[in-house]
């Protein structure tokens, strides 16, 4: 895993500018505190920070190979997990290697394919290839969206990187946001392509990028594809048991330590399972570790998100396992610190996260760090096996907009747009703006031929799971872990599992009368009873009223700031009668627009953006 950053000008010479490209290229140091480096020729800059994962002392890059046509560079971030078949491949039709890693199979798999080497590529990836002989860049995002890309056209060529602030730090772009910007950070519907910023764009999942000369062209080579599924119940579950297996098998390839996220939900235990089972193979021990707060268990009482505590579950998952666990135990102070807010929205680039959820997971990985360098997590599962409480709700099925935003307060329309200033809210009309994005969502979904209306209505519910609310949870799971220098890699959103399972019919997806029917019945044989029979229970938020009542502080504290930026965006009266409301009755949709506050407010310090809200 690392950060990527680059620079094509096809009317500059850019040997001049390798401060730029340095600059650039160190807004991501945390992505790779093991190496940089960079390559500079007369129209292309490519930069590299490492976190060494596979062949520690081999894998450095920019990596090139000299052709008699011209060099060939490569910056890349990300895990092949075929890499290894692919390099036994490659070297039976000649190609030498002198590395062990998988960068050096990406790199001769361009020189054999070309381009087309996107459809050799089993993994998590963004990678950019120059390519002397044509003077011609390619840019190239996973097929899932796992890890992130991002673009700047620029009228002579290009600027990218793997986040938006390596882009920022080119002098050529200017930080502005417009009304454009600001519709889909309040409405979150993740809209392909949308990057905040006037004038970038995030790389959509499954395409590629070719810069010349002639400008910029995008093509896909991915992207979720009806077909017929014609396999029993049985052959299905296998099937399902069997994909899961090789995928946690080769995702447990690396030189450096690693260990399974556990929540003690099926989606995390079953991977914890499948992954301690693989390593017992081995001679290995399982580590895992868990999130949890300062007497969450001893004081819990059920919500409209959560039913029961992790931890009983996490302990059962451990014990079944056999695996050396750790808590790691936070208090609201810790979650609550401005520092940390502080860290998170500079990890997302972005000022509408997830509140509490986004500071506790980076405490998490935090804690994490100090002793793996990788980890599995069990993300995603929900979308691809239908999880969530609304796949299972008519009236959200056929609700006419995005489902999850009627079963999430903190993603309810009026939590997403309460607090914004009057006159920009009525500007921004994030209600329309939102149905117009969900129209957008329907249209893009393929069906079979002859589908009931129910398989129907389920295909396009799936679809926009995995193509629009994953992508969101994708992002934060990246941005937050390569802040501190950990690898996540999600086993769920491998393509070929995504592609089976999304092509299953919904009799078969919930044949028990359980949400995950398959996944719990594929495996079943690595998991505790407990777990299997376990409603689905979402990552962990603190009940304790403390956390409200310091962020109501926090806000106070804005409200006596009489230069406080923030308020051209926020709306004061709402925040003034917000921070009076008693905090151990606050709806959670209320505390979600005190987190978006306050992270307006820490963006706004952070990047100084130029507001652009005619």
């Amino acid at each position: 895993m690392c950060g990527i950053a680059g620079w094509v000008s096809f009317d500059a010479d850019l040997t001049h500018r390798g401060d730029v490209l340095d600059a650039m290229t160190e807004t991501m140091a945390c992505r790779g505190p093991d190496g940089r480096g960079t390559y500079v020729r007369t129209h292309v800059g490519l930069g590299h920070r490492r976190l060494a994962v596979i062949d520690l002392p081999g894998g450095a890059q920019p990596m090139s190979v000299s052709t008699p046509a011209g060099e060939i560079a490569l910056v890349y971030s990300g895990e092949v997990y075929n890499f290894r078949e692919l390099r036994d491949r490659l070297k039976a039709l000649g190609h030498p290697f002198r590395t062990n890693s998988d960068t050096e199979v990406v790199l001769r798999g361009y020189l054999e394919w070309g381009e087309s080497v996107v459809d050799h590529l089993d993994g998590m990836y963004a990678f950019a290839i120059w390519d002397e002989r044509n003077q011609t860049l390619l840019l190239v995002r996973d097929r899932m969206g796992i890890k992130p890309l991002y673009y700047y056209p620029t009228p002579d060529g290009v600027l990218f990187g793997s986040e938006p602030k390596a882009i920022l730090a080119n002098p050529l772009v200017r930080k502005a946001v417009d009304t454009d910007g600001l519709r889909e950070l309040f409405a979150q519907t993740k809209t392909p392509g949308w990057a905040l910023w006037k004038g970038m764009h995030e790389m959509v999942p499954g395409t590629l990028i070719t810069v010349d000369r002639g400008g910029v062209r995008q093509r896909t080579y991915w992207y979720l594809r009806a077909m017929e599924h014609t396999d029993s119940r049985d052959d299905t579950v296998a099937r399902v048991r069997e994909l899961l297996t090789d995928i946690v098998d080769k995702q447990l390839i690396s030189d450096v330590p690693q260990c399974v996220l556990l929540s003690g939900g099926l989606d995390s235990s079953a991977i914890t399972g499948l992954a301690a089972e693989r390593l017992a193979l081995r001679g290995e021990q399982l580590r895992t570790f868990s999130v949890d707060f300062v007497g969450q268990e001893e004081n819990f009482v059920p919500d409209e998100m959560r039913e029961t505590p992790d931890s009983p579950f996490v302990r059962d998952v451990a014990a079944h396992v056999r695996s050396a666990h750790r808590d790691v135990v936070l208090d609201p102070r810790d979650i609550s610190d401005p520092s940390v807010r502080r860290a998170t929205v500079a990890a997302r680039d972005i000022p509408n996260g997830f509140g509490d959820l986004d500071s506790s997971l980076y405490l998490l990985f935090k804690a994490i760090r100090q002793r793996s360098t990788v980890a599995l997590s069990g993300e995603s599962a929900d979308e691809v096996f239908g999880g969530y409480p609304w796949f299972h709700n008519p009236a959200a099925l056929r609700g006419n907009t995005f489902p999850w935003m009627m079963f999430i307060p903190p993603m309810s329309l009026a939590a997403r747009t309460d607090h914004i200033e009057p006159g920009l809210r009525k500007r921004l009309d994030v209600e329309a703006y939102t149905a117009d994005q969900y129209a957008a969502a329907l249209a893009d979904v393929e069906h079979l031929d002859g589908e009931s209306e129910l398989d129907r209505l389920m295909r396009t519910t799936f679809h926009m799971h995995l193509t629009r609310f994953v992508r969101t949870l994708l992002d934060r799971k990246d941005r937050l872990s390569m802040a501190v220098g950990l690898e996540v890699r999600v086993p769920f959103c491998n393509h070929r599992l995504v592609e089976y399972v999304y092509n299953t019919p919904w009799s078969l997806k919930t044949f028990d009368g359980q949400e995950k029917s398959l996944l719990r019945q594929a495996a079943a044989h690595v998991l505790p009873r407990s777990v299997l029979e376990r409603v689905k229970s979402p990552y962990p938020s603190p009940q304790n009223p403390g956390y409200a009542a310091f962020l109501q502080q926090q806000v106070k504290e804005l409200l006596a700031d009489p230069d406080a930026q923030v308020f051209a965006l926020v709306d004061r009266a709402w925040a003034q009668q917000v921070v009076a409301q008693d905090p151990a009755r606050m709806p959670m949709a209320v505390r979600a627009g005190l987190e978006r506050a306050l992270d307006l407010h820490v963006w706004m310090e952070l990047y100084s953006p130029e507001l652009q809200l005619d």
